[in-house]
């Protein structure tokens, strides 16, 4: 017997930012394009200071690659990274794409998907295309900071040096400047506003977090100011690895030895079920906490069990 999983079995997750916050023509546009037959927009959001939208879709991998390769289509069309100015770094209008798996489908299946998308971008677009993470094929971009060190002012100086060049289509920078595609697991997004303007305060954390300061496994984070308020922005790559409650008391502890405090925190896009559970196991003292725990979680079980069979009178 095939116990193959048939097409509709699997499923992906993709979560394009796009460089553009501000405008809400634009921002509806790419929201209507990737929404392909099959596609499901799970969440959006679009932040003025970052200038900068992130939009989390699921479904079967062509569904999502068609709907993605519409979205980037018009954010080549409509958005002008030489007129474009946010707090975060970008390397183009479609600054980032990972596909993420979901159900029936492995981590490496979907860096396949990523190249192919990618081919297709650069052929079809006519954009520069960079892969990073599990689908880069070369280590010095595995890392997304590193593909998009600089940003799109020092890739429009350097995409001739062959150091730059693309995986995929042609070595120049036009408006709409690279895109840069790749695959991954879950992420979360998660900023923390601290108590005050000063942005060096959240510059300091940022650098004591990250993994690669020395600090938690799995981190990335960078310091930035928005809407007049220090912010503390962190990619956490592995809740499994680092939870984010401890992420979260980290920041707390650092922010107090500089004598603020954590204002409020903000996530961008979805989480996993998983880190709120460990968060909630965490605060309520549990050892382990499961979803059957909960009222809701224990109804879903029993309705999904089968009901047990009586046995002949």
């Amino acid at each position: 017997m095939d116990c193959k999983p048939s097409t509709s079995d699997v499923l992906i997750e993709a979560v394009p930012n796009f460089s553009e916050g501000r405008d809400p023509a634009v921002i509806e546009a790419l929201v209507a394009a990737i929404q392909a037959p099959g596609v499901r927009l799970l969440h959006r959001t679009s932040d003025h200071d970052h200038h900068r939208t992130v939009l989390t879709v699921a479904g079967p991998p062509d569904a999502v690659l068609a709907g993605l390769l519409a979205a980037v289509r018009v954010a080549t069309e409509r958005i002008d990274l030489t007129r474009h100015h946010g707090v975060h770094p970008r390397l183009g209008a479609t600054d980032v794409v990972p596909l993420v798996p979901l159900r029936g489908i492995s981590l490496e299946e979907c860096a396949t998907l990523a190249r192919a998308l990618g081919k297709r971008i650069g052929e079809e677009l006519g954009l520069p295309v960079y892969l990073y993470a599990t689908a880069a094929t070369r280590a010095d971009r595995r890392v997304l900071a590193d593909v998009r060190r600089g940003g799109y002012e020092r890739l429009a100086a350097e995409i001739h040096l062959p150091h730059r060049a693309p995986d995929f289509g042609p070595a120049r920078v036009g408006p709409a400047g690279a895109v840069i595609v790749g695959a991954r697991p879950i992420l979360i997004a998660y900023n923390l506003f601290l108590a005050t303007a000063d942005v060096t305060v959240a510059q300091r954390i940022a650098a004591a977090i990250r993994e690669r300061g020395g600090g938690l496994p799995g981190v990335r984070a960078l310091g930035l100011l928005v809407d007049g308020q220090a912010q503390v922005s962190i990619n956490l790559e592995d809740y499994r690895l680092t939870p984010l409650h401890s992420v979260v008391a980290r920041v707390r502890h650092l922010a107090q030895e500089a004598g603020v405090a954590i204002a409020r925190g903000e996530l961008i896009g979805l989480l996993p079920q998983d880190a709120l559970l460990q968060a909630a196991a965490y605060a309520l003292h549990l050892p382990s906490l499961t979803l059957e725990q909960t009222i809701e979680g224990a109804l879903a079980a029993s309705t999904a069990a089968p009901a047990p069979h009586e046995a002949p009178g």
